[in-house]
């Protein structure tokens, strides 16, 4: 059995703030305890969203949106249930790291977790049984963090049950992101997403900039974006507001994503936006320990849109440098 516990109610009406209670024996507190921040909000019948951010700690839009979505919802508001975790990943988003500094796991590589296992393991495990199966729909947040930047926007999945991605896409574009996007992973293997999914529920993830901060206009998109998606959803009344400016892309295969043959100092040639040719010159890598040496340069597989693009200056071998969006109507 999972030891976390909330300390709120999870199906009382009304508003209720507390938190996923997990114990936690270390040097500095034998009893001592991890504490995820939840609120609960209850009105009348209807749907539940589950809406969560920092699964990854250097990544702020989700919990910035989630933290005023707290506040300022009322349960006279709501026809269903609003369950808000705006740092379902507490310890990484303390520490400002992508993953957790207590085990160095990846809480979205480690779904559906473990009852037994790690603190991280824990908190993914008890989401994927505990709070996912009493979900219609769940939204996640994410961003570049510290080492990506990306045009701002949601995204749904390719998945083999039709009618599950068909309410996948319309949510996503109820999200009204500047962008929505048809995402392809890397490795979808132990990532919430698939979990969800998996579950046979609605999903929404996002990607909305980067560099380890948020902006103003990444926030304001975040924060309309969580209550577009409870329009859409019948859980808040009131219409939709800008999926009709939200502009189409997908990814359409693995020749989207262009890595670092080598390490050194990134200089970009396409900015984020930016429409390329195939073979255009993405980005040369320059040593960065000496001078006189030609630098390696990356060019695009396919022509398209710089969806996404590494952050820092410096890039090592293996490195996602670019992704390349196909805009569609």
């Amino acid at each position: 059995m999972n030891p976390i516990r909330p300390t709120i109610p999870l199906d009382q009406p009304g508003k209720h703030h507390g938190f996923l209670r997990l114990p936690h024996s270390r040097n500095d507190s034998a009893w001592g305890s991890v504490l995820i921040p939840l609120t609960v909000i209850v009105g009348s019948e209807g749907p539940t969203a589950l809406l969560t951010g920092a699964n990854h700690g250097d990544e702020y839009e989700g919990p910035i949106a989630l933290q005023q979505l707290a506040w300022e919802l009322d349960p006279g508001q709501v026809q269903g249930r609003v369950i808000i975790l705006p740092t379902m990943n507490a310890p990484a988003f303390r520490a400002g790291t992508r993953v957790s500094p207590i085990d160095q796991v990846n809480m979205n590589r480690c779904f559906p977790g473990r009852a037994d296992g790690s603190v991280t393991q824990k908190i993914a495990h008890y989401i994927s049984h505990a709070l996912v199966p009493i979900s219609d729909l769940v939204l996640d947040y994410h961003s570049g963090g510290k080492t990506l930047d990306f045009l701002p926007y949601a995204a749904a999945h390719y998945l083999n049950d039709e009618d599950q991605q068909e309410a996948c896409v319309a949510a996503m574009r109820a999200f009204a992101a500047p962008w929505s996007m048809m995402m392809r992973e890397i490795d979808a293997v132990g990532m919430f997403d698939t979990e969800v999914e998996a579950q046979g529920k609605v999903f929404v993830t996002t990607e909305l900039g980067g560099g380890g901060t948020a902006t103003a206009a990444s926030a304001r998109i975040a924060i309309r974006g969580a209550r577009n998606l409870l329009r859409h959803a019948g859980i808040l009344s009131g219409e939709v507001e800008g999926a009709e400016d939200s502009r189409m892309l997908d990814m359409p295969g693995d020749d989207c994503f262009h890595f670092a043959p080598s390490d050194g100092l990134m200089h970009p040639l396409a900015d984020l936006g930016e429409r390329v040719s195939e073979g255009q010159a993405l980005a040369q890598i320059w040593p960065a320990d000496r001078t006189g040496v030609a630098p390696v340069t990356v060019t695009a597989n396919r022509a398209g849109l710089v969806a996404a693009r590494h952050f820092p200056g410096l890039v090592q071998s293996g490195d996602c440098l670019a992704v390349i969006a196909v805009e569609v109507d």
